[in-house]
């Protein structure tokens, strides 16, 4: 079974669904693994690692696209790509199904089995692929590291000669995987931490890392079945806005992380909430991409209202793009590793699994995942 690996076609994407150690391992499972020249350059990861580890290294792409069994990637197909993959092949990547239609309708067309990545159930099992998870905790990372080297401020208290330097005040909003990552690391970079989560059972979490858990009364909220945030209701937002405001206003730094899957994100920081900051501080909007939880956020972009520094940058963990590709690379080695038939030496896939119910989208020339295909009913 061929297994394509390809380079990732955005000029701004650094790094690579599948590091050489892992391809190795693919290649011991009994695949033959062609990879994209230059797949892994920006990652940090040379066509020769590749060669080393047993893969083929070549340079036409649409002869691994028209030729593989399997297409690794990480970012979707352009529509464009479609019709050159080969009927019955399986194509892993992210593909952001709900917001995509017709590159599902068209995948279904081209008899593609098409896996998407942030679709990867949140179950025990399936912890291992959630591509979702390891590429959140680095992004957690990573925007408060930004958010310390924008601010004019350090983070630790400072005892010196001159006098006492105040530890920063750091305001997560959102204790998932990418909130929590952001309170462990600005509590090792000495920060003053207090966050918030609809979900009140994540407060232990968030003490144990050493943060405060700002208690507001929202009355029922919850976790879906696979541990997302419940959708709030206007009044329930509105009492999240008018808990938080008070803790904004003292804060430095200010970290949202309120994603909700499939759908626009809330706006959690208001104008207002933005101008009673004190001129230097700092907001970072992780969602900022996909509508911002802040007013004034733009993607892909960081702007001063006021002056208040707010970052809006996304696609967090490419600023560490080699650890991202190492966590990624082995959430999908682990993907195909689980559906492994040894003895055939090629993917088998299950269609009454439930980690493969939750994430193969279009099957067999029909869309087989429950939850779009309610969307088109």
């Amino acid at each position: 079974m061929q297994l394509g690996v390809l380079k990732e076609a955005q000029p701004q994407e650094n790094r690579a669904p599948m590091i050489p150690a892992d391809a190795k391992k693919l290649v011991r499972l009994g695949a033959e693994v062609l990879v994209e020249a230059g797949c892994g350059l920006r990652a940090g990861f040379s066509d020769e690692d590749y060669a080393e580890a047993g893969a083929t290294v070549r340079a036409e792409r649409s002869a691994i696209l028209a030729g593989a069994d399997v297409i690794l990637r990480l970012t979707r197909p352009s529509l464009d790509e479609v019709p050159a993959l080969k009927s019955g092949a399986v194509h892993v990547s992210y593909l952001d199904p709900f917001n995509e239609p017709e590159l599902i309708d068209a995948l279904a067309r081209q008899n593609v089995s098409a896996i998407s990545m942030e679709m990867i159930p949140r179950s025990t099992r399936a912890q291992k692929m959630d591509a979702l998870s390891s590429q959140g905790s680095l992004a957690g990372y990573v925007m408060v590291l930004k958010a310390t080297t924008a601010a004019p401020t350090i983070l630790p208290m400072m005892m010196t000669p001159a006098g006492t330097l105040k530890p920063a005040t750091i305001f997560v909003i959102g204790a998932g995987v990418a909130g929590l990552q952001a309170i462990a690391t600005a509590k090792r970079l000495g920060a003053k931490v207090v966050a918030f989560d609809t979900r009140s059972e994540v407060a232990e979490q968030v003490s144990s890392l050493g943060g405060k858990f700002l208690e507001i009364d929202l009355g029922e909220t919850g976790s879906t079945k696979d541990g997302y945030a419940v959708q709030l209701t206007p009044e329930q937002l509105e009492l999240q806005k008018q808990g938080q405001a008070k803790q904004i206003a003292e804060s430095d730094i200010v970290i949202t992380t309120a994603q909700l899957f499939g759908r626009k994100p809330p706006v959690l920081v208001t104008a207002e909430m933005v101008a009673s900051m004190r001129a230097g501080s700092v907001i970072v909007d992780m969602a900022a991409e996909s509508g911002g939880n802040v007013e004034g956020s733009i993607a892909g972009e960081t702007v001063q209202v006021g002056g208040v520094t707010i970052i809006g940058d996304g696609n967090w963990a490419n600023f560490v793009a080699r650890d991202a590709s190492q966590m990624y690379s082995a959430n999908l080695f682990n993907l195909l590793d689980e559906f492994w038939d040894e003895e055939a030496k090629e993917l088998r896939l299950d269609l009454d699994d439930d980690i493969l119910k939750g994430c193969v989208i279009t099957h067999g020339g029909e869309i087989v995942n429950e939850t779009i295909r309610q969307l088109r009913s």
